[in-house]
């Protein structure tokens, strides 16, 4: 599976493709359409509102794995036709516009399975979109790719997904920087926000070493199962520890960094840097 993070009306909405087909994260659409700050409990009371909603809820909704910086979460998930079924249980004036966006979000699907280079040229969109620079974005792309490649390495060798993929992340993170995803996203001051799109470049740099060596790793010794591929998770994040350590003693420098992108964007605050 292939997951994106897209945007409606400034609300990021997470999805993964599953079976071809693009699967959305309810709770991210129930709260870009309501003013609520618990969509959980928003979710249960619309099932209790709209009892053929809750009868036909295991048929409309399923629980998917979604990529967090944490690694994979169970979620629950609608396609495109279950989340019209949805908004229509939710009296709120930002639904007609939001069934128009899910039609441009489909349509845009069948373009990238025509043509998947549009998917790349999409996300890189985005990020420009967000202020983001060109440089920033290589590096956050190849990152994905690098990503990508660690997790279907894992389910080869027949690692589950959540919440073996978040512990063995977790390991990696640990032996690269001496922080795990959440202590990371806690020192940067992030809630939900997905922490790599808050890293620095060499911060995604020294992520991306990890990942590719723990690639390597599992690769040559063929490690099997959860635990081998936590040995090697580790062995993989240290290698980019040592680098990264070897660097800050060269530059006196820290790598980790407390810097966000939540108030000033990335490409602005390089600029001030170069100053």
């Amino acid at each position: 599976m292939t997951d994106k993070l897209v945007v409606f009306k400034g609300k990021g909405i997470r999805r993964t493709l599953h079976n071809n087909e693009w699967w959305f994260v309810v709770e991210d659409v129930v709260l870009a359409l309501i003013d609520s700050k618990d969509p959980k409990q928003y979710i249960q009371r619309m099932k209790q509102r709209d009892p053929e909603l809750g009868k036909g809820w295991v048929q409309i909704v399923h629980t998917l794995a979604i990529e967090t910086p944490g690694g994979k979460q169970r979620m629950l998930c609608a396609n495109t036709e279950g989340l019209f079924r949805i908004i229509q249980s939710i009296p709120s004036p930002k639904a007609e516009p939001f069934k128009r966006w899910l039609a441009k979000v489909g349509y845009e699907r069948v373009q990238e399975i025509e043509n998947p280079e549009l998917a790349t040229k999409r996300t890189k969109a985005l990020y420009r979109a967000k202020g983001y620079s060109e440089t920033w974005i290589e590096k956050r792309m190849r990152g994905i790719a690098v990503r990508a490649e660690l997790t279907d390495e894992w389910q080869k060798r027949g690692v589950g997904d959540e919440p073996e993929y978040a512990i063995l992340t977790s390991q990696i993170s640990k032996a690269a920087f001496g922080l795990t995803p959440a202590e990371y996203k806690n020192l940067k001051g992030l809630a939900r926000e997905n922490l790599r799109d808050h890293m620095t470049d060499l911060e995604l740099i020294f992520s991306m070493l990890g990942e590719a060596a723990t690639t390597e790793i599992a690769k040559k010794k063929d490690a099997q199962g959860f635990g081998e591929n936590k040995v090697a998770a580790r062995k993989g994040g240290k290698i980019a520890g040592d680098a990264r350590e070897k660097l800050e003693t060269e530059t006196g420098t820290g790598v980790v960094s407390t810097e966000n992108y939540l108030t000033e964007p990335e490409s602005r605050k390089r600029l001030k840097t170069k100053k």
